[in-house]
């Protein structure tokens, strides 16, 4: 049996450890010990990159923001979808993420770093958000922490709160779309998303592509221009 080796490890300005491991030609990413992403369970993030720019013509020049990077599946489908014209900004709050990428992770995903139409932003993305113009982006897509139910760092839960969520309204064009990934159904959530007056489409999603059954939540969020 091959052992499982830690390739790098990052000690988080919000308290604990989050470390780079491969095993057997696979990598995952953990925090505390406990498995946040893995490379062959990244149907979801695959899926969301998808769902985000699925109405994007390859023609046109748009602007779409990823907020977190981890190993990439979520940008590589993004990136597929779109064309030469558009901006993808990927913002990672942790640096040696970013670093993982460019080094360990490069035959994976992390390459698609050094694409033209990618830039990198080591930053808070609810920060980022909160600071940036109105209706900058024509896509979102949010998966940081856990999704709504933070995991990794208590302060996360702020991008879902209903401030958050006030930003990502504001951020977004009229005619764009916000994808965020969760670990599962959130009713709490899905009603301060409604209420912010976007509609909500919930998408079930499988940890990878052979699970016979969907483990996590994709919300499709779109601005309720109609008023209804």
């Amino acid at each position: 049996m091959k052992p499982r080796i830690k390739l790098g490890e990052a000690k988080t300005s919000f308290g604990g450890v989050m470390a780079l491991n491969e095993h057997d030609g696979a990598f995952s990413i953990n925090f505390n010990g406990q498995e946040l992403m893995h490379s062959k369970a990244s149907a979801s993030e695959s899926l969301m990159g998808n769902l985000g720019t699925v109405r994007l013509d390859k023609l046109g020049a748009f602007r779409v923001l990823v907020g977190g990077l981890g190993l990439g599946f979520t940008l590589k489908n993004v990136l597929k979808s779109v064309g030469p014209k558009t901006t993808v900004e990927v913002v990672e709050l942790i640096p040696e993420v970013v670093e993982w990428n460019r080094t360990h992770l490069k035959k994976l995903n992390g390459a698609l770093l050094d694409d033209p139409r990618v830039k990198v932003r080591e930053e808070d993305v609810t920060t980022l958000l909160r600071n940036a113009k109105p209706e900058t982006y024509d896509a979102i897509l949010l998966d940081v922490d856990n999704g709504p139910v933070a995991m990794v760092a208590a302060n996360n839960f702020s991008l879902y709160s209903n401030a958050g969520i006030s930003a990502i309204c504001a951020s977004l064009k009229p005619a764009g779309r916000a994808v965020v990934w969760s670990a599962g159904k959130d009713g709490k959530f899905e009603n301060r998303l409604r209420q912010a007056g976007l509609r909500v489409k919930g998408v079930p999603a499988k940890m990878h592509e052979r699970a016979r059954r969907e483990a996590y939540m994709l919300y499709v969020l779109e601005p309720n221009t109609t008023g209804r």
